[in-house]
């Protein structure tokens, strides 16, 4: 019976925590959405309220870490549940660093619209990039809820895609400032916002990779993983 109550008890736990990532899962999945309308049509309060929520983000890394840490000397986990733990403190990490990322996009949104010359459609540029990586991370999100590691193998495949596309845009952003250099400020600022989308996909990436380790116990990160993908998933041109 003690056991039982013990076992219960850490499940409550663990499923607290859980219950707590996802909600900054979902803070920091509208910060990257209202960082990309701020790029989109300007409005500087709600770039500013982006860059609030980052203190938001950053106090629920800190409690979640410790929450984590708590867990694992009380219960000391052992095989798949310390796995989860561990996985579950990265995931914790990468969601705090895709925060900084929207902030970013935020911070550069601000003073893109402030001075008011932009010389280059700057969100048509990166409106591709910025929904696939918005729907990449919506998915490693619910395959974390879910534990659901085929989904979690698809992300992984996807991550190549938005590698290339942004590739695509700089090859694009360079052309454009070298044949006319008015471009060149507004192409900048461009390129980071893409440069930045590009980094919330590499985190959600590595969302999903752990979601793997959790469900099949292997750590896959820096392998060459081919995933077979259902969908034609085409590399924007």
């Amino acid at each position: 019976m003690i056991g039982e109550h013990s076992s219960k008890q850490y499940d409550n736990e663990l499923e607290a925590i859980r219950s707590k990532v996802l909600l900054m899962g979902g803070i920091v999945e509208t910060q990257f959405l209202d960082a990309m309308t701020c790029f989109r049509i300007g409005n500087p309060e709600r770039a500013d309220r982006v860059m609030r929520e980052d203190d938001t983000v950053n106090q629920l890394e800190v409690s979640l870490d410790d929450a984590c840490s708590h867990l694992i000397v009380r219960r000391q986990p052992a095989a798949n549940d310390l796995r989860t733990i561990m996985a579950t403190i990265k995931v914790i990490t990468d969601l705090e660093r895709i925060g900084d990322e929207a902030t970013k996009i935020a911070r550069t949104a601000k003073a893109l619209h402030s001075r008011g010359t932009a010389t280059v459609n700057h969100y048509e540029m990166v409106r591709n990039i910025a929904n696939n990586t918005s729907d990449m991370l919506h998915d490693a999100l619910d395959a974390f809820a879910r534990n659901d590691g085929v989904q979690a193998l698809k992300l992984i495949a996807q991550d190549a895609v938005i590698d290339h596309e942004f590739r695509s845009i700089m090859r694009n952003l360079i052309t454009f400032m070298m044949e006319d250099p008015r471009t060149i400020s507004a192409a900048l600022d461009t390129l980071w916002v893409a440069k930045a989308i590009e980094r919330i996909g590499d985190h959600a990436k590595n969302i999903a990779e752990y979601v793997i380790y959790v469900v099949e116990g292997k750590d896959i990160r820096h392998t060459k993983t081919a995933p077979v993908i259902e969908d034609n998933i085409e590399p924007a041109q």
